[in-house]
């Protein structure tokens, strides 16, 4: 097992939150009706992204004994990884527009970088991030190496 193919984020309103994620422009596809869908997919590059109401998520966990949901920060990000410190300046700005609170402005950062933070409007932590270093192979993922 060396593979993540799919992270399904549990949201409370997935009418609002699939409309939040297409104004950020991501692409996706629905099963169910665009008024009442059952599950959202993104047909993003890399691996892939689902919304899916939180209360089902839970239940599909264990629904005799579902897990408590809180409004605690998970300890858990999500990061898009910009080719550019304009890109990361240009993603946040398009995030607030479409409804995410800045929780931390895009900056230099210790680790020679540059990005910021933002939760869309379920409370997930996005970091938006780009390093001059960075490469990206075909399917635009992050290159990895060994150091």
């Amino acid at each position: 097992m060396n593979r993540i193919n799919l992270l399904t984020l549990g949201v409370k309103d997935i009418v609002k939150s699939h409309q939040f994620f297409k104004e950020l422009g991501f692409e996706t596809s629905i099963k169910g009706t665009e008024e009442i869908p059952a599950i959202v997919f993104f047909r993003n590059e890399g691996t892939r992204l689902a919304l899916y109401p939180l209360e089902e998520l839970a239940k599909d966990i264990n629904k005799d004994n579902t897990p408590v949901v809180s409004n605690g920060f998970p300890g858990i990000t999500l990061a898009y990884n910009a080719k550019s410190a304009k890109e990361v300046d240009e993603v946040m700005i398009r995030a607030k527009s479409a409804g995410a609170k800045i929780v931390k402005k895009p900056h230099r950062n210790d680790w020679g970088g540059y990005g910021g933070y933002f939760t869309d409007i379920d409370g997930y932590y996005w970091e938006v991030a780009f390093a001059e270093d960075w490469e990206f192979d075909e399917s635009n993922m992050l290159v990895i190496t060994d150091q």
